[in-house]
């Protein structure tokens, strides 16, 4: 059941950075929404499982996007191994921690954006590069994605209450 919460995530996620937020002004070069996911499923699982689905997740969104192949990919394993190597020395649930990985996280996609913006145009192709766009990501970023993981980790808690719910009526129902 929890993979389906995280299909469930993962698609309204991608539906609303790719269709909705497009459409206003203000989220129209909004950051990674994945990120909030990628990091909570960072922070709550640890299996080699979750590094296939991030993996697809990010390949899902290499397809969306315009940006080069393997850019969100890259990203989100980066996301992943930083928070899985962190979470390791700092409580998890603190508010420092979660803002500053979701900052790192942002300055990692907007870091492979400048080296692919690097490597195919060089420094004239750097140079044309929107930084206030840049900052504004960053900004929104440390704004938006903290209370998006705990968003997020309250679903998660009142869809493993439902499930639990609708599993004591079935029991219940179907014994008796």
């Amino acid at each position: 059941m929890n993979a389906l919460f995280f299909v469930i995530v993962t698609f309204s996620l991608i539906v609303f950075q790719t269709i909705v937020f497009p459409s206003f002004v203000w989220f129209s070069q909004c950051f990674d929404l994945m990120i909030m996911n990628i990091i909570f499923l960072s922070l709550v699982y640890s299996y080699y499982s979750v590094i296939l689905a991030i993996v697809l997740i990010g390949g899902i969104m290499d397809s969306l996007s315009g940006v080069a192949f393997f850019h969100h990919i890259f990203s989100y394993l980066w996301i992943y191994l930083i928070v899985q190597l962190f979470k390791q020395f700092v409580f998890k649930r603190n508010y420092i921690f979660i803002l500053s990985i979701s900052l790192v996280s942002v300055l990692i996609q907007q870091g492979l954006i400048l080296f692919s913006v690097f490597i195919e145009q060089g420094r004239e192709g750097i140079g044309q590069m929107e930084v206030l766009l840049m900052v504004k990501q960053l900004a929104w970023g440390g704004v938006c994605i903290p209370p998006g993981v705990w968003l997020l980790n309250g679903f998660r808690q009142y869809w493993i209450y439902l499930v639990n719910t609708i599993k004591k009526q079935i029991a219940h129902r179907y014994r008796g």
